[in-house]
């Protein structure tokens, strides 16, 4: 068999995660602490698993409706409206549960862009959009942001990536993996350079509920004339500690959400039966412990930024996510460089920028979804692997 004939050439490019390198080498490493997972540290709350608990108690073990649950999608819209005052008044047209929120940035892209389309993808990001637009014959622009407008897209450098052959916009705010969001100011910026076209917008919206500015999370779609032309991402995974459940969710246009949703019917069927009932009561009950948590996440953020910053890697202030960015440009070394080094060194692993991107280079990307006890003990390596090189000039 000749494989090299079999494997479509789109897959075959794909290289790996560079974030998978890290993990794996800190898994086999004794005594080795890992910042480099992005995954609350929370368990999932007691309410939410009663629920699930409860749904199968009762034998709800069978499919679901393709789109998700009635009473899961009319909670979705309230959830919407109360949280970040997006209205979707057809949440049975408008809406789709999937399983979580990477199916849905799959279904989105896959839906919308053809062989030859354009996307915009600012970068650092999250990094599975590059790779799902090349499967999809789709071309990736990727946009460098800049560390000096804490790594916001900026009107300029989208309009400056918009050619007739762009179809689609990546709005990826709060950031995976920079921690950077987009206040209202910079989001009707990107609205403005978008009207009077015919470009998408996926705004990933996963780290909505972990915002720690003056201002709560506003979404893209909630500007005038957006929500026409937004498909918004969002799920379960971090605000509610579920990353095991797989549950996310799409809401968009009805005529939009009409092809995502026949993708996900004849690629998935339907999200998991159990998730869906627990995802209910998340969704009515259970405001406080998205509050609880987050308030957890910002005393370390406020942590790491301060140590990070006085241990002489300038790090700006996050506003959103859990994660920070520091430079190490100050060490000389790159970022792939200085991770394998600390991690063999004083056994912390976290992961380079340019995981995320060419333009992550000369940042790593640390997780604080950990203690602080845990983190703690981590600044105090990291501190010493830095000293250790200052001393060997």
């Amino acid at each position: 068999m000749n494989y090299d004939r079999v494997i479509a050439p789109a897959a075959a490019a794909m290289r790996p995660s560079g974030i998978r390198k890290f993990f794996d080498l800190a898994a086999e490493m004794e005594g080795c602490i890992s910042l480099g997972v992005g995954e609350p540290d929370f368990k999932t709350p007691w309410r939410i698993r009663d629920a699930g608990i409860r749904s199968l108690e009762k034998g709800r073990t069978r499919y679901t409706a393709n789109a998700g649950l009635k009473e899961l999608r009319l909670e979705i819209a309230a959830y919407m409206k109360r949280r970040f005052g997006l209205d979707y008044t057809d949440p049975l047209h408008e809406i789709l549960v999937t399983v979580g929120g990477s199916e849905a940035i799959d279904m989105a892209i896959r839906s919308l862009v053809a062989p030859g389309d354009e996307v915009i993808i600012p970068e650092p990001c999250f990094v599975c959009y590059q790779p799902i637009t090349t499967l999809t014959g789709g071309v990736p622009v990727p946009v460098p942001l800049k560390a000096e407008n804490e790594f916001r897209l900026t009107a300029e450098e989208l309009k400056a990536a918009i050619t007739p052959k762009t179809k689609l916009l990546v709005l990826p705010f709060p950031c995976n993996p920079t921690g950077a969001v987009m206040e209202k100011e910079h989001l009707e910026a990107i609205a403005q350079a978008l009207r009077g076209t015919d470009i998408m917008v996926l705004s990933d919206e996963i780290y909505a509920e972990l915002n720690y500015g003056t201002e709560r999370h506003v979404s893209i779609a909630s500007l005038p004339g957006m929500a026409e032309r937004t498909i918004v991402v969002n799920g379960f995974s971090k605000a509610y500690a579920m990353t095991g459940w797989r549950l996310g969710f799409a809401c968009g246009p009805a005529p939009v959400m009409q092809v995502l949703t026949k993708l996900h019917q004849n690629c998935i069927m339907c999200a998991p039966t159990t998730s869906q009932y627990a995802a209910v009561v998340a969704l009515r009950e259970c405001d406080d412990e998205i509050e609880r948590m987050r308030r957890e996440y910002d005393v370390r953020r406020r942590l790491l930024v301060k140590r990070f910053n006085d241990m002489g890697l300038a790090c700006f202030e996050p506003k959103g996510a859990f994660y920070v960015f520091p430079s190490i440009q100050s060490t000389g070394l790159s970022s792939a460089e200085f991770c394998e080094k600390l991690l063999y060194s004083q056994k912390v692993a976290v992961v380079p920028g340019t995981a995320f991107g060419d333009s992550g280079e000369g940042f790593v990307r640390v997780s604080y979804a950990y203690s602080v006890n845990h983190l703690t003990e981590a600044l105090g390596r990291i501190e010493r692997f830095l000293e250790k090189l200052k001393a060997h000039g």
